[in-house]
């Protein structure tokens, strides 16, 4: 499938919601790791707030204090969710193993 062709107002569009969008997930990182967002509370934004929703889980979870790339791996793992998951997909099951693993 090959991409549409945009003019140069659109892209010049497109660019700036990517970049608005990957600004608003570095500060939705911080605040995790900061201690301003939980885990369990981002999870429950993540089926509303599109932005929430499209950051992967793996991300979040290593935005915490301590979790670094193996402990966020192992635990993924542990709790059967794919590495390249997003936080609006998780099911209920797989959101239920997370929050109980990092209790």
């Amino acid at each position: 499938m090959a991409l549409p062709t945009l003019t140069p107002e659109q892209r010049a569009d497109a660019l700036k919601k990517a970049a608005a969008a990957r600004t608003a997930r570095k500060e939705l990182r911080d605040a995790i790791a900061r201690g301003d967002e939980t885990i369990p509370a981002v999870l429950d934004r993540a089926k509303s707030d599109t932005i929430v929703g499209k950051t992967k889980v793996a991300d979040l979870l290593k935005s915490l204090p301590g979790y670094g790339p193996a402990k966020v791996t192992a635990l993924l793992e542990q709790t059967g969710i794919d590495v390249s998951r997003r936080a609006a997909g998780l099911g209920d099951r797989q959101r239920q193993a997370l929050l109980d693993a990092l209790k």
